[in-house]
């Protein structure tokens, strides 16, 4: 996520000779502190995902794509009515090398007043779960019988989402979830389970007040969306594109750490392919050229990190307009704060294109290599951070001064790089160590190592670790099969736990 602009600091840029752009941004930073379903025979049945990439849990565990966790969700919208009934069914196989005692769903919705009602909660077999532990934000459901390694179990849930318009004022940050006058996202709308780490337990964390603070295992996902009333006229950006089965919209995405979507009677579309991917970008029609850029940005993104990085793993990728000041990202979708939108300027020396560098790069830097976000985002916002910085160097290379000037060195970033989202000293101390001081630590550590170790690295990064929740300690035990430079000075300018 993003929601980087310049505030009132006067600092001069340290690492390069800078071209003063005529328009500087002056958006500042927010400081954060029953259902109708379709006949089972209409849905689509879970089957052994094709993907040919493992889902890794851990250097030393493998998953068959079949262990996946599977989610089938059939979910009904009522855009006018702001509601959402949805049922839900969970296929999940112990991975892990320890018997689990219980599941933890972590429920998102939960978190907003009156937003979520369960109304059933059930095994395979039929039979209501007993004992189950409800508290704000999840649900605990003790097992019937401990679930040992390589075992599966199913659970189903039936329940009904009151979408909220979140005051962000309230809430202390920009709330991707919900609805405006002109959209309605649905982001972490589902109960998931976390990561499930032997001798731990379950990966979970509690709320930060800016940041991102889940954690997600790589699953498969069907879903099936009908819109009521079924003749209005609204247009769906998802995750992966939809086959139409009669009213029904039926998604297949498999391998990916999330599934969202937004909804919205105004969207203008623009599309255009990267090989064999369809990019398509949703803007509001005040934004139409905007929304052209905010493509096109997106589409040489995702071919230069491609061929960086490697394979994109999806069929589609959508940059989504946000009625909120967010940059946010999502498996094959990410939002683009309207804030970037009103200010374009028609150049890349532009935040739209910067940060839709940055959100694209998410598809590799949290999509396909996880990261535990709480207690370790620097691995996939510096990186993402940094990746804008390849944009720029390879793609728009008259641009790199600005992006260095106005981006990075504006803040005269400092901070611990290996810092929390819990920062107490608030968000503008955490973005700047993590996201900046961040970058400033890759473009070090590539001027140490050299071009070639370093990009041989990072795609070696991308393969060795697909699918799996990298750590530090994997990041640096990988690099130092790529070069043999002693890091330790590096490492003690950077990073506090060292």
């Amino acid at each position: 996520a993003c929601r980087s602009m310049p505030g009132n600091s006067t600092a001069q840029p340290a690492l390069r000779d800078t071209v003063i752009p005529s328009r500087v941004p002056s958006l500042d930073p927010i400081e954060e502190s029953s259902p109708v379903t379709p006949p089972v025979t209409d849905r689509i049945p879970f089957e052994e995902a094709t993907h040919p990439s493992p889902a890794l849990l851990s250097p030393e565990t493998t998953a068959e794509p079949s262990q996946r966790p599977q989610y089938h969700l059939t979910a009904e919208l009522d855009y006018d009515r702001h509601y959402l009934s949805v049922e839900e069914v969970i296929r999940y196989t112990n991975q892990t090398s320890e018997t689990i005692p219980d599941l933890l769903l972590l429920v998102e919705p939960s978190r907003y007043p009156g937003a979520f009602k369960l109304n059933a909660l059930t095994w395979e077999d039929g039979t209501p779960v007993a004992d189950y532990q409800r508290e704000i934000g999840s649900i605990r459901a003790p097992l019937q019988r401990p679930l040992p390694p390589g075992g599966s179990l199913q659970i189903s849930l039936s329940y009904e989402i009151f979408i909220p318009s979140p005051d962000p004022a309230y809430y202390g940050k920009p709330v991707p979830f919900g609805y405006s006058e002109r959209q309605t996202n649905l982001v972490d709308w589902y109960p998931f389970l976390p990561p499930y780490v032997p001798g731990t337990g379950w990966l979970a964390h509690p709320v930060a007040p800016f940041g991102e603070y889940l954690v997600y295992e790589t699953s498969d996902f069907r879903v099936d969306i009908r819109l009521n009333p079924a003749g209005r006229e609204l247009i769906v950006a998802a995750s992966t594109l939809p086959e139409e089965a009669g009213e029904w919209l039926q998604y297949r995405l498999d391998a990916a750490r999330s599934f969202a979507w937004s909804a919205s009677d105004q969207y203008q579309v623009f599309s255009t392919t990267v090989g064999s991917v369809q990019v398509s970008s949703y803007a509001f029609p005040v934004h139409a050229g905007a929304g052209q850029a905010a493509l096109e940005a997106t589409a040489e993104a995702l071919a230069l990190y491609r061929d960086l990085f490697g394979p994109y793993p999806h069929q589609s990728l959508s940059v989504v307009e946000a009625d909120f000041l967010d940059g946010m990202e999502y498996d094959g979708l990410y939002f683009l704060s309207k804030g970037f939108y009103n200010l374009y300027s028609g150049s890349p020396a532009d935040y739209l294109t910067a940060i839709a560098a940055h959100e694209t790069a998410h598809q590799w830097w949290y999509g396909l290599v996880g990261n535990d976000q709480a207690l370790e985002p620097w691995l996939d916002e510096a990186m993402c951070t940094y990746s804008e910085r390849l944009y720029y160097e390879n793609l728009h290379p008259e641009a790199l001064d600005w992006w260095w000037s106005y981006r990075v060195n504006y803040y005269e970033p400092k901070g611990w790089v290996d810092g929390s989202v819990y920062n107490p000293e608030g968000y503008r101390a955490y973005r700047d160590a993590v996201y900046l001081n961040g970058a400033l630590f890759l473009e070090d550590l590539r001027d140490q190592v050299g071009d070639e170790p370093f990009f041989g690295f990072l795609s070696a990064y991308t393969g060795r670790f697909t699918h799996q929740i990298v750590t530090r300690q994997g990041f640096f035990d990988l690099l130092g099969q790529y070069s043999s430079t002693d890091l330790g000075p590096l490492i003690e300018r950077y990073f506090n736990n060292r």
